[in-house]
């Protein structure tokens, strides 16, 4: 029994976070059930498509130009962990704030083959500090 590939298998069905791969291209690759509950696409629906399917039209542009850049240096300027927010789309067009983080994929020439994300919806938390936040300006406001 190869234990890496049975944690490595529960942790992809079992995740609650989104786990998304992409090949070089930026063709999603691997939809685990995560991306399924949080996106509302099936693995079959996604799989093969652009990410585009969940990047906002108004960030694509800025995407696809750091992700060309990824691709054709193997070097991000996310990585060792660091958690990244931003808005990404569901399959009903809804808007939602997701955390992530992203590691290169490469193959056995050790060339740069995609990326794998895991990433967590915090659209609740981010919309609970937003509305934190306008309360404590008009309460600044009202007391100035």
């Amino acid at each position: 029994m190869d234990i890496a590939a049975e944690v490595g298998d529960a942790l992809l069905k079992g995740a609650s976070d989104a786990i998304v791969a992409t090949d070089v291209e930026g063709r999603i690759s691997l939809w685990n059930p995560g991306a399924v509950r949080m996106f509302g696409f099936s693995a079959e629906e996604a799989i093969g498509q652009s990410l585009d399917l969940i990047i906002p039209e108004n960030l694509r542009a800025r995407h696809w130009a750091g992700f060309r850049h990824t691709m054709a240096t193997g070097t991000s300027r996310y990585g060792q962990g660091d958690l990244l927010s931003v808005p990404a789309l569901t399959r009903h067009g809804t808007r939602i704030s997701v955390e992530f983080t992203i590691e290169m994929l490469h193959d056995a020439a050790h060339k740069v083959a995609g990326t794998v994300a895991v990433m967590r919806d915090v659209t609740k938390r981010f919309e609970e500090l937003k509305e934190l936040r306008r309360r404590a300006a008009q309460q600044a406001a009202t007391s100035s």
